[in-house]
């Protein structure tokens, strides 16, 4: 697929950059759908909260000034501008998502907030499943709210271990499919009473009905565990945030 302003990392070369995206139609068409409100509905439909749990995640990736970092399924760029902040004027960000409009409205953020380190942040529509870097070129990768909507989870996460340097980690925010019945509950209440009547309001009621299914198909955090440990990551561990609702994977290569 197409970049937008890409100019920087090495491609594999014996990996030329593709322009198939494989993962299902629907989904992309839903992310271009919802994406001229998505930064709204976060922010409602979290009380903010999904500010707080993005921070953790970068910090939990361990990106630091001067790093090579990317963010993968990036959509509108929250998780990328924390990290453009981690890695500073001497560091490289790319925003990496197969939505164009995500894409779009990431990059009129960053012109709009245009914090001098921002500068150092490039958007890439690209394949979670087919990275288009060399291998062991990333100090830390970061992935917000994507993993659970990938089609080949194994292959993303090894794709993931594929890019990343000797000992630096990835960390991996998204819903966390519980274990406790009250929480899975819970869950599926907000889901039900609070999510789609406020997707509603926006005319996006179908759009978000696909969370319960989602999280349904997701993986546990053990088994998230596993399946980083599987791809090659050394270390792998799953943490409970929001109560139990979230959760992110922290692997390290």
């Amino acid at each position: 697929m197409a970049c937008l302003q890409l100019s920087g990392p090495p491609l594999a070369a014996s990996r030329p950059k593709r322009t198939i995206v494989r993962c299902s139609s629907d989904r992309q068409e839903l992310f271009n759908r919802i994406a001229p409100v998505y930064d709204n509905l976060n922010d409602l439909l979290s009380l903010g909260q999904h500010r707080i749990w993005k921070r953790m995640a970068v910090s939990w990736s361990g990106a630091k000034p001067g790093d090579s970092l990317l963010d993968l399924c990036c959509g509108s760029g929250d998780l990328t501008f924390l990290m453009s902040e981690k890695a500073g004027e001497r560091g490289k960000v790319i925003g990496l998502d197969f939505s164009k409009e995500q894409l779009l409205i990431a990059s009129s953020r960053q012109f709009l907030l245009s914090k001098p380190c921002y500068n150092n942040i490039e958007w890439v529509e690209g394949d979670a499943l087919d990275l288009p870097f060399s291998n062991g070129y990333f100090d830390a990768i970061t992935m917000g709210y994507g993993l659970r909507n990938v089609v080949d989870k194994r292959g993303a996460m090894r794709e993931m271990f594929r890019v990343l340097k000797s000992g630096s980690r990835v960390s991996i925010l998204d819903f966390n499919k519980s274990m406790q019945p009250l929480t899975a509950f819970f869950q599926e209440w907000m889901i039900d009473n609070v999510v789609v009547p406020t997707a509603t309001v926006y005319g996006l009621a179908k759009e978000y009905q696909y969370l319960k299914t989602s999280i349904d198909e997701f993986l546990t955090g053990k088994e998230l565990e596993k399946l980083a440990l599987d791809a090659g990551f050394s270390y792998a561990r799953h943490y409970e945030i929001g109560g139990g609702l979230m959760g992110n994977l922290v692997a390290k290569r």
